[in-house]
């Protein structure tokens, strides 16, 4: 199983963008708050300098995903070749009784956009990777419910 990720320049720009901020200034604040909170005097009540560490655990956790989405980010153009339904593509598909519309990729890519986005890993994003339009596939859904899926179209992602 691969851990590349699809994502338009625009997307790995803003994901870039962001880390870069999360890295520099967004840790440099939570640190000063810790320290502020630390002159305060007795740590195990003080609630601003707990909540100041919590926030610091939370953008590591942040800073680490996006560093290896983008290390392992395909950074380029939507896939030209329509024959197959690939990670940046906007598919429609039945799925049981009902007509769908997603995009095969990331949720970093359409961070910006309502549509709903399936990984390439997810059981739906995993049968309709490679099918052709008219193709119909089963997936197992998480909870163990077998599910059939017919790409009706597939388009590239354009933002």
């Amino acid at each position: 199983m691969t851990n590349t990720t699809w994502l338009t320049q625009e997307a790995y720009d803003r994901l870039a963008e962001e880390l870069a901020h999360l890295q520099g200034e967004g840790m440099a604040e939570v640190v000063r708050r810790i320290e502020a909170a630390r002159a305060e005097g007795d740590l195990r009540e003080n609630g601003g300098y707990h909540a100041a560490r919590e926030e610091q655990g939370k953008m590591a956790g942040r800073i680490a995903s996006l560093k290896a989405l983008l290390e392992n980010a395909r950074v380029g153009e939507a896939p030209s070749d329509l024959s197959t339904v690939q990670p940046g593509m906007v598919v429609t598909a039945r799925i049981g009784d009902a007509e769908r519309e997603f995009l095969l990729g990331s949720r970093e890519v359409a961070a910006t956009s309502d549509l709903t986005v399936y990984s390439e890993r997810s059981p739906i994003g995993a049968a309709v990777a490679g099918a052709r339009v008219g193709e119909t596939r089963t997936y197992l859904t998480p909870a163990g419910k077998e599910m059939t899926v017919t790409v009706t179209a597939a388009k590239p992602y354009a933002g």
